[in-house]
């Protein structure tokens, strides 16, 4: 292919560009354009004469009786819109935990701890170093200190240590950035898939923070990665209820006794890929908080795919043959996913594309149903004109490959998703606030963002969360990036 062929193709695709882009803007700003052209003309013609004649003819057709009516139902139409409308839920300020240096475990030592482990044969450690290496995780993740033990301490006091390490490390931090007493946390949400004690891990919150005895608290377990987008919605849902509090959501997951120690490959994926890690979250519903607010809460959207048998075991916690308890991955996983995230995106499209998008997905959509035009493709929507920043749910390498070919997003807009996983491995539901919290030690997050969380979980559920920036986003004090964010994005082998 000879250079101007090159250069003409180059020039063809930057026109399409240029002419979506303009279509895009027409559309977008077409009801401005109409409204202004009417004001135009509307001037223009109407005299100030003719607006005093009809000033006249109003009062004669409206008596005082009739004016007072209506003064009287315009009052009464305000204020039950305003009591009814959804009150406005605030992101004060949230805090990745970061473990200490000593937990950390690089690719040589992960494999020199397992092969003293002597319940893997050979080709269960060569199989491990195998995905390890394809993972997309880097040399710095953590593991909890019982998996740091020869022979292993997977025992209930070790996990308990853990999750206090943990959830507390991120809730210290919080309340000393916020400056927020916890006796005026109203509701509580904590969610941790696989580790559920008694007393409940909300419950070990409510006692080291002394929160009140009429706190709204709720443990959600077994609902896997995205239970933090599902947390944040029930926060949400009970801040429209309840007036003038704050909420909390804590997300986390424990991996002390949730290790595999045997040779079912498809259960080995996990010990590879999930990584200590966790999150706190700091609602609000008060208007006074918006100030000094993040982010606002615009959309919550949640997809469940549990009625088809495939989706339902495609991430299932079982014994395998030895009566070895662990998480097994099913191949399907990646096509599952796939078909929540088009239900997702079909209920979340409509409420945040721009009406250019949403004409062409119709227009698409018509053409595929009624005139026969199955040959061509769906129309994806190009959510990169609905969103500045994508947190993409670090499970992965394989899922954030498959979400930027899918959702046709430069490296860019999944560099935060990458380079968490790099980092941090997979923390499983709390993995999208490192990821933002990467994006706000980049300084990326301007006033009027939009954010796109969007995370994947057993079940099968694909959930999203939309937020927008309340102003130029500064990061937090100890944010989990601030001690190496000048060495990120590196190259992760792609």
């Amino acid at each position: 292919m000879d250079s101007e062929s090159v250069t003409g193709g180059s020039k063809q695709i930057q026109t399409r560009n240029y002419i979506k882009l303009g279509y895009h803007h027409l559309i977008t700003h077409f009801l401005k354009l109409l409204f202004v052209s009417l004001m135009v003309i509307l001037l223009t013609n109407v005299s100030l004469l003719r607006l005093n004649q009809l000033w006249l003819h109003l009062q004669l057709q409206f008596n005082q009786i009739g004016f007072i009516f209506l003064i009287t139902v315009t009052l009464f139409g305000s204020i039950v819109f305003f009591m009814s409308r959804p009150r406005s839920v605030y992101l004060l300020d949230y805090s990745c935990y970061l473990p200490p240096s000593d937990l950390k475990v690089s690719y040589q030592k992960f494999m020199n701890n397992s092969r003293l482990i002597e319940h893997f044969t050979e080709s269960s450690l060569e199989f491990q170093r195998k995905i390890l290496i394809r993972s997309g995780l880097g040399e710095e993740t953590y593991l909890p200190e019982s998996i740091h033990c020869i022979p292993p301490r997977p025992t209930m006091a070790a996990a308990r240590e853990e999750a206090e390490q943990v959830i507390f490390g991120a809730l210290d931090n919080l309340f000393e950035n916020t400056k927020i007493n916890p006796r005026e946390i109203g509701v509580l949400v904590v969610n941790c898939s696989l580790f559920n004690p008694t007393p409940s891990l909300s419950a070990m919150i409510v006692n080291k923070y002394k929160l009140r005895g009429n706190v709204k608290s709720f443990n959600l377990g077994g609902m896997g990665c995205s239970a933090g987008v599902i947390a944040i919605d029930l926060a949400g849902d009970m801040l429209q209820i309840l007036r003038n509090t704050f909420a909390l959501v804590v997300s986390t997951e424990n991996i002390t006794q949730n290790w595999y120690f045997g040779n079912n490959k498809a259960m080995l994926i996990p010990n590879c890929l999930f990584r200590v890690g966790g999150s706190a979250i700091l609602l609000s519903n008060k208007p006074m908080d918006r100030k000094r607010s993040k982010y606002k809460l615009v959309h919550t959207v949640r997809t469940h795919k549990g009625s088809d048998e495939k989706a339902f075991n495609c991430v299932y916690q079982e014994q395998d043959e030895a009566l070895k308890t662990g998480v097994s991955l099913s191949k399907d996983l990646m096509a599952i996913a796939g078909e929540a995230l088009k239900t997702n995106i079909t209920t979340l499209g409509p409420l945040v594309l721009p009406i250019s998008e949403q004409i062409l997905f119709f227009a698409t959509f018509v053409a595929r149903r009624f005139f026969n035009a199955k040959k061509k493709k769906p129309y994806i929507p190009d959510f990169k004109l609905a969103f500045d920043h994508f947190c993409i749910h670090a499970g992965g390498r394989a899922v954030i490959d498959e979400l930027e070919k899918s959702l046709k997003l430069s490296p860019k807009h999944v560099e935060a998703s990458r380079m968490t996983l790099h980092r941090f491995g997979n923390t499983s539901s709390s993995s999208i606030w490192y990821e933002l919290a990467y994006t706000e030690a980049k300084g990326r997050v301007r006033k009027g963002n939009r954010v796109w969380q969007i995370a994947f979980g057993s079940g099968f559920k694909c959930n999203s969360a939309v937020w927008v920036a309340l102003r130029d986003i500064k990061p937090s004090v100890n944010n989990p990036w601030e001690h190496c964010i000048h060495r990120y994005p590196v190259n992760v082998g792609l």
